[in-house]
């Protein structure tokens, strides 16, 4: 009965001598843990990569890995509930919105359709995708062209969205009428040129295109392209107002002519 007793009383002294923790128990019983840690990591970043520049390619190609494993295609799904559930489940994935005919919109869960929502809007049409920021590429978009009923698309800031995406829009020619593709940064005006094709777009929002060098410019070429469509951008009016201000601010501080 005694011995337990000694026992934990020369434990004790031992326990309060660490960092009153049983991390620091263990740091007192192997002081060099932590830092053999950092050292196999340090070293195995050494072995592998031998410069930043190896380094940063690999981050690259497993950042295109993962943008290309979330715009897979749900075969098994299209051809067992159609494109209409196989569509919606892609955009839910990736975080965006969908609105099925006379239905409300649904939101991103982040996990897609349920089973039961299978069966329920296999033959329902998708009328509207709201996409914005999702991580939608060229390979991504074979979801949204089989959608041909499809009404509104918003792209709003996808980064992936190039103009290799906008040429293939033209499936969508005789539904679209809405459509936004503000903040995407890999558009330029040889994308803008490929969405002649979309005759029944009513309503375009191409504002903040970083790789449009003149924004101006090109919504005017745009709306003579889409004669029948409203134009959001640049706002080219303002750039001549603008325009018009300067002159005549110039013109004021000129001094007049004897």
């Amino acid at each position: 009965m005694v011995a337990p007793r000694t026992s934990l009383r020369l434990v004790a002294p031992v326990w309060n001598r660490g960092a009153g923790s049983i991390r620091g128990l263990s740091r007192a019983v192997d002081p060099e843990g932590s830092q053999r840690k950092e050292r196999t990591l340090f070293q195995f970043l050494a072995d592998r990569f031998y410069d930043v520049a190896a380094l940063r390619e690999y981050m690259l190609q497993k950042q295109v890995l993962k943008v290309h494993q979330k715009n897979r295609s749900f075969t098994y799904i299209k051809e067992r509930y159609g494109p209409y559930v196989a569509g919606a489940h892609f955009i839910l994935k990736q975080g965006g919105a969908v609105k099925f005919q006379d239905k409300e919109w649904m939101r991103s869960s982040g996990r897609g359709l349920s089973s039961l929502e299978f069966w329920e809007f296999r033959a329902v049409p998708i009328e509207a995708v709201d996409a914005s920021g999702c991580a939608i590429n060229y390979q991504g978009l074979d979801h949204l062209l089989a959608l041909k009923e499809l009404q509104s698309l918003s792209l709003r800031c996808c980064p992936h969205v190039d103009d290799w995406c906008l040429s293939r829009l033209h499936p969508l020619a005789d539904s679209l009428q809405e459509l936004s593709l503000a903040g995407c940064p890999r558009i330029s005006e040889r994308g803008l040129a490929c969405l002649h094709h979309l005759r029944n777009l009513r309503r375009l929002d191409i504002s903040h295109l970083p790789a449009v060098s003149n924004p101006g410019l090109t919504q005017i070429l745009v709306e003579e392209m889409l004669p029948n469509c409203e134009v959001l951008g640049a706002g080219w009016a303002q750039g001549l107002k603008l325009g018009l201000e300067e002159q005549s601010q110039d013109t004021a501080s000129s001094p007049i002519p004897a």
